[in-house]
């Protein structure tokens, strides 16, 4: 159930990201900024997360730290594809993280999988090109634009592969606030690189990095967080495929946007193909 609302949390990001009007970089900051804000006084009061930071040695140090560059860079690479090509497609080859996670989870946590959970896999995989697959476009740009996208489904994965590790010895709360907090000085960083305003914003737009922050972030990314501790990123990578479900749904109602009958099918072979992952991890198991 966690999993699932996760997923659902974070099906609400890009509804925050178009309805901010503000650059994608200065969006990405104050969604970290403000999601890192909220968890510093679970931090600060709970004498166990103090202890638990104190604790802290070298290596989690910099493998939490090397999770929010990671973090960073997945958003920075992402946003930046999106000037080159089309969401649909940008969206759709970021959420190939499962092949990254398969492959991944093979050679680093010694992770198999049967011929059922690969297919249920692929055919999900399938079903989320098969919603973005009108709008690829066959151009050098767009070319350039999708390589960008593919790069940073790469470093999420590796960003959740970071967290699998980490998240076996180290509280949730002092593992988020690092990523959040180093994740969130890089962006501010880049954004000082790229001379975008921090300020001079609409109050609409100042709700939906809050809504960002708490909604996508806290309910969905640090609740992948926390589930890192028991499944293992080839799960929590399956799953964030159904995040393009619940973006089409929340449009159709927020957006006013048409769900047509191809992102129907699409939908539909993401249902299937995530139910046969699932039940075939968990007969496993």
């Amino acid at each position: 159930m966690a999993l699932f609302l996760g997923v659902f949390a974070l099906s609400t990001s890009a509804i925050f990201v178009k309805l901010a009007d503000a650059p994608a970089t200065i969006t990405a900051f104050y969604r970290m900024l403000f999601a890192a804000v909220m968890l510093l006084p679970f931090l600060l009061v709970n004498k166990k997360n103090r202890q638990a930071l104190r604790l802290l040695s070298k290596k989690q140090w910099g493998l939490g730290l090397l999770s929010g560059v990671f973090l960073a860079a997945h958003y920075v690479l992402w946003f930046e594809s999106l000037n080159y090509t089309s969401v649909a497609s940008s969206t759709v080859i970021v959420t190939l993280q499962p092949l990254f996670s398969l492959v991944g989870g093979y050679f680093l946590f010694k992770e198999r999988f049967s011929k059922g959970a690969i297919t249920g896999c692929l055919i999900a995989i399938a079903g989320s090109i098969v919603i973005g697959w009108q709008d690829f476009q066959i151009s050098g740009q767009a070319l350039f634009g999708d390589i960008l996208a593919f790069i940073a489904a790469g470093i999420i994965t590796a960003y959740f592969f970071i967290g699998q590790h980490v998240r076996k010895r180290l509280s949730l709360i002092p593992y988020s606030v690092i990523g959040y907090g180093s994740s969130t000085l890089l962006l501010g960083v880049f954004a000082v690189s790229q001379q975008t305003p921090f300020f001079n914003y609409s109050v609409p737009t100042w709700w939906s990095f809050i809504g960002l922050a708490f909604i996508a972030t806290i309910l969905g990314q640090t609740i992948f967080n926390w589930l890192l501790k028991w499944l293992s990123t080839s799960i929590i990578s399956m799953s964030i495929l159904g995040e393009t479900i619940g973006t089409c749904i929340l449009a159709y109602f927020i957006l006013d946007e048409v769900i047509s009958l191809q992102q129907g099918m699409g939908i539909a072979l993401i249902l299937i193909g995530l139910a046969l992952f699932l039940l075939q991890q968990r007969n496993k198991e």
